[in-house]
């Protein structure tokens, strides 16, 4: 979609929820094509309990007894 700049102005709040959900918005001044409003990629972190129930498991699987016992050498150095 094409939107004028005194209409993408008037009618910001709208054009950024179709943006969002998908729309190609496309800023122009007087006929001419400037910007393309986009939105921002997915924000990182953690999604919910789920998510991180899902790394404690792979964190788990990588401790096997010989990483154990070399993080306990390792440490007992430090002390």
């Amino acid at each position: 979609m094409k939107v004028n700049m005194l209409d993408a102005k008037n009618q910001l709040s709208r054009l950024v929820k179709e943006a969002v959900d998908g729309a190609d918005i496309v800023i122009a001044s007087n006929g001419e094509p400037l910007v393309r409003l986009v939105p921002v990629g997915a924000k990182g972190g953690l999604r919910g309990w789920g998510t991180l129930e899902a790394l404690a498991a792979g964190v788990d699987e990588a401790f096997t007894p010989d990483v154990d016992l070399e993080v306990a050498r390792r440490l007992e150095g430090l002390v």
